[in-house]
């Protein structure tokens, strides 16, 4: 698959699919006006919006973590999520830096059978869209509905605010439990991992290939963007709404279980709509069928950006589920 036909598709991903999504979850907007809670946002947030997100793009740049091109978006991102809630802000920080540590790990591995191996694990302005493009779509939506308002979770006083604040964890925390499944997981194993559609061992770097240190540290990948989140509550959230709100930690909880399952859904997306072949010269993985590749699984449907976009979308809808079944 062309760069060219990869970017098109990822992006006709992101119009279908999260555009419906806007259209399902602001009818009510639409139809009920304009409802936050707090329409002024304060000076203060404006400038820390702005400074914290050029400081952490700027940081990422100047160690080829983020592209010119990703940099740019990514302050969009950065901007966005600050604006609406502190906590946004902190889980964001926690995805992008923990996921840049694991994107580094053991390299000269990753580099044996990985074709799309790229040296620092630079992310560029798509990778960007498809990884933090439904983090912000509900940060906006938050900032329409809600306000720029730091609450807590709490389904019970704050239905809208917890549901789009638990989407918006559940995206970050699909993305990065994936990334390190992906990056760690590959690495730490001992042996193949299985196919999750077959559970036949495949080469590593299979698209829906899995294994057990994969699937524990897609969870503890989850669980550090809660931390985040945790820590965000207590930095902004007045003591009056905490003192209301059921027990915080649960958000680490919510965050653990939707890093592993963003990875699960990762995963059965790439094993079937996501194609994954051998090259016999080269012995590594590729994503696209022809001479000389021997198919292994999936179809040339999805490329793996696509595949990271359409899962976090997922992960996001079903993790305010998960936040009530867990008793916030």
């Amino acid at each position: 698959m062309s760069g060219r036909s990869s970017a098109c598709l990822s992006l006709f991903s992101l119009i279908f699919v999260i555009g419906s999504l806007f259209t399902f979850v602001s009818k009510n907007l639409l139809f009920g006006g304009w409802t936050a809670d707090t329409l002024q946002i304060s000076p203060l947030r404006w400038v820390l919006a702005t400074a914290v997100s050029v400081i952490v793009t700027s940081y990422g740049h100047s160690r080829k973590s983020l592209s010119t091109s990703g940099a740019l978006l990514a302050l969009l991102v950065g901007f966005c999520l600050t604006l609406a809630h502190i906590s946004f802000l902190v889980s964001l920080l926690v995805f992008f830096l923990s996921s840049s540590k694991a994107t580094k790990f053991k390299q000269d591995i990753k580099k044996k059978f990985d074709s799309e191996f790229k040296e620092g694990g630079q992310r560029n302005w798509l990778q960007v869209l498809c990884n933090g493009g439904m983090a912000t779509e509900l940060s906006l939506l938050y900032l329409l509905d809600v306000g720029s308002s730091d609450l807590p979770v709490d389904f019970r006083h704050h239905y809208r605010a917890s549901w789009l604040g638990m989407g918006i964890l559940g995206a970050l925390a699909c993305c990065n439990g994936d990334t390190w499944a992906s990056e760690l997981g590959a690495v730490l194993s001992k042996g193949e991992p299985i196919l999750i559609t077959t559970w036949k061992k495949v080469p590593r770097g299979t698209n829906g290939g899995i294994s057990f240190p994969g699937l524990l540290v897609s969870a503890v990948g989850g669980m550090l963007v809660g931390v985040g989140y945790f820590a965000g509550i207590y930095i902004a959230t007045p003591s009056t709404e905490l003192a209301m709100a059921p027990e915080q930690w649960k958000v680490i909880l919510t965050g653990a279980l939707a890093g592993l399952l963003g990875s699960i859904i990762d995963s059965l997306l790439g094993a079937t709509l996501q194609y994954s072949g051998k090259d016999k010269k080269t012995g590594k993985i590729v994503e696209a069928a022809r001479e000389g590749v021997v198919k292994i699984s999936g179809r040339m449907i999805l490329d793996n950006h696509s595949v990271n976009l359409v899962s976090s979308i997922i992960t996001a809808l079903l993790t305010p589920k998960i936040a009530m079944a867990v008793g916030m």
